[in-house]
């Protein structure tokens, strides 16, 4: 199967790995940078004479700021190039700015007005950029898992087809096939490409495409999917969709499409930078000016240190702490209550959502099928009757055969050894036990053996679902129906998002009887069934078109398409790792009450940032005109370098314990 590279993956692990380096770099670097700053407070540290000291900052810094920033500066440059100033623009200004202006002040001190010491902001400008690029490393991190899932994807295809060629048969590359192409399928083989049964017969297993467990009966004319599991008979297919064409081709397609165009996170934070950075320049520019024409000589000196205060003191020490410093507090409280969260994006999307799309198998019931009734014909023993049923099925790996003998077992009923087994494609299976001829299966291979009629009709007139009939020496014993029982979490959950206000939509890939009788018992008044992963792509597009906010959850590959273009896509944790890695939050318990602390923990969260900025911005908006020198004629006064350090070691601190109140937070 060739398809394109993933979507930026390559690049996206490159560019990773560079960040991690430079953050390793910034990080090892900045702490002792830091140290020496704070040395006044420190013993052993306030030992070192402050010529040492600044000199010590300035070449530990140097690399932190030139080399692991350097990404910083050059994407401010580009945003000042196209006019769209950010938070980038922000933080380079503000190292920039307090990295030079504390290396003028170490180079050339007596330019500086002599009452004041040498002022260096070295720890700010080193610390702000670790902290930049720390939030970076987590933002990339999240990017380059998302082409696990394609990754994922692509290894359901299978790598080789058995080729007709005359009379004998050839191993191909999956890419040499060619539509007309006959190919043989043995058992346990993935079927290579899409195409139609011309001879043969077998179970296969589509639960990557339908989600459903159940294997599916397939004779000659029915169609098949590439990548789906044949399970018990051989047959020869002819190959009619290939390469790209494929369904797996396109699921794989639709997931790199949606995670392509999805759209980046828009911070806050960018927003109000549009609008601080011009003003903040502004203000340092005027600030020079005035100082430079009205103020005491040496005016230039004062202008230029006042103006240089300007930038420093609005340099986002806070605000580069605001954002990841809740998010990753929150993803902490969220994984303690097993709700994973993969990015920021997530967190902030899932505040909004008002639409909760989810799938039926693994999501609302439990994903595999159950003995949900079973009815004897009147007058024989009904443990005696599953006795010989679940024996015969023992010899089976059916997902069927494995829930029949699951409920024998809950009945705590022992098994014999069955004998002749034989499985019937398509059928069922018969065999011997106990000296009893014992016959399973569907309606279809009772009345190809003559049994049942009208037997057959009174015994499962009240049941529904998968039903087995069991046949004991020629008679019709009983009959199993199979469900896929709702998971015991699920009616309460619903209710619960209901009562949220979220509008509730169920899809699924089982049929429209099963899916309205699910949809009824839990009060689900929109629900489409039959729907293949295509068809879930494209609903959930709608819903999103007509404005609604949209969250996807489920549990199978079939889901993944859906997952990764869902304003959030919700997987569960028992779920297939390519729904895991489609999808941007995932529940560990398989529990859709999950979805509720989910939605909860976002609020709380974008809450709790909203608060961090305010504080941040404050901080920089009272610091500007004190560092601009307002004050000075009234009282003389300039701002102290020490109490503009403690100033912002304060509002970093509110930031830092105000994030950390989520770790409080009951889910």
């Amino acid at each position: 199967m060739v398809l394109e590279p993933l979507s930026g993956g390559d690049q996206d692990q490159s560019e990773y790995h560079d960040m991690l380096r430079r953050f390793v770099g910034a990080a090892v670097l900045s702490l002792p940078v830091l140290l020496l700053a704070m040395g006044e407070h420190l013993p052993g540290i306030r030992d070192i004479p402050r010529s040492i000291s600044v000199w010590v900052q300035l070449i530990l810094s140097s690399p932190v700021v030139l080399w692991a920033g350097w990404p910083f500066f050059s994407r401010a440059w580009k945003s000042i190039l196209s006019r769209n100033l950010n938070m980038f623009t922000l933080i380079a200004v503000g190292v920039g700015s307090a990295y030079s202006f504390s290396i003028f002040a170490v180079l050339v001190p007596g330019f500086l007005p002599a009452s004041h010491h040498v002022a260096v902001y070295f720890e700010a400008a080193a610390v702000i950029t670790a902290l930049a690029l720390l939030g970076q490393v987590l933002e990339l991190r999240a990017r380059t898992q998302t082409g696990t899932a394609i990754r994922l994807l692509m290894g359901q295809a299978a790598r080789t087809a058995r080729v007709l060629r005359g009379e004998t048969e050839i191993d191909v590359t999956i890419e040499s096939v060619q539509v007309g192409d006959l190919i043989r399928v043995r058992p346990g083989e993935k079927i290579p490409v899409d195409g139609t049964i011309t001879e043969g017969q077998s179970n296969v297993d589509e639960a990557m495409i339908t989600g459903e467990p159940v294997p599916q009966e397939k004779k000659q004319g029915d169609r098949l999917t590439g990548g789906t599991l044949n399970q018990t008979g051989s047959f020869v297919m002819k190959a009619t969709r290939v390469g790209r064409d494929t369904v797996l081709a396109r699921i794989i397609q639709m997931v790199q499409n949606a995670q392509r165009s999805r759209a980046p996170i828009q911070k806050l934070a960018d927003t109000v930078s549009g609008y601080f950075v011009p003003a903040v320049i502004l203000i340092a520019l005027v600030t020079f000016a005035i100082w430079f024409v009205w103020g005491p000589e040496p005016r230039l000196s004062y202008a230029f240190m006042n103006a240089v205060a300007v930038l420093i003191i609005a340099c986002p020490c806070a605000l580069g702490l605001a954002t990841p410093i809740s998010i990753m507090v929150a993803v902490g409280t969220g994984a303690r209550s097993g709700v994973l969260i993969k990015n920021a994006e997530a967190l902030e999307k899932m505040e909004k959502i008002d639409t909760l799309v989810v799938d039926k198998t693994g999501t609302l019931t439990q994903g595999r099928p159950a003995v949900t009734a079973f009815q004897i014909t009147p007058g024989l023993d009904a443990d005696e009757i599953l006795k010989l049923a679940a024996s015969l099925e023992s010899s089976s790996e059916h997902p069927l055969s494995r829930a029949i003998c699951d409920y024998a077992q809950a009945r705590q009923i022992s098994l014999s050894t069955p004998e002749d087994v034989q499985s019937i494609t398509g059928g069922g299976i018969r065999g011997r036990v106990d000296n009893h001829h014992i016959l399973l299966g569907n309606a279809k291979l009772m009345k190809a053996n003559s049994i049942g009629g009208q037997d057959s009709a009174h015994l499962d007139a009240n049941i529904s679902g998968t039903l087995v009939y069991v046949a004991i020496d020629g008679t019709l014993a009983g009959v199993l129906a199979l469900n896929d029982p709702i998971k015991e979490s699920t009616p309460a959950a619903i209710k619960n998002l209901q009562s949220a206000g979220l509008k509730i939509v169920m899809m699924t890939g089982d049929n429209q009887q099963t899916a309205q009788n699910v949809a009824a018992r839990l009060e689900i008044s929109e629900f489409f069934a039959s729907t293949n992963p295509q068809g879930k792509h494209d609903r959930l597009l709608e819903l999103k078109r007509s404005g609604r906010h949209v969250a996807m959850t489920g549990d199978g590959i079939n889901d993944s398409p859906a997952l990764a273009a869902a304003d959030v896509g919700i997987a569960m944790g028992n779920g297939s790792d390519i729904a895991i890695e489609s999808a941007a939050i995932t529940l560990v318990k398989g529990d859709l009450r999950g979805i509720a602390r989910a939605i909860k923990l976002s609020k709380r969260t974008m809450q709790n940032i909203r608060q961090n900025l305010f504080f941040a911005f404050v901080y920089n908006a009272l610091g500007v005109p004190i560092a601009a020198g307002v004050l000075f004629p009234w009282n003389g006064t300039l701002l102290n370098p020490m109490i503009a350090s403690l100033a912002m070691s304060l509002s970093s601190v509110s930031v830092i314990l105000n994030a950390v109140r989520l770790r409080r937070l009951h889910l």
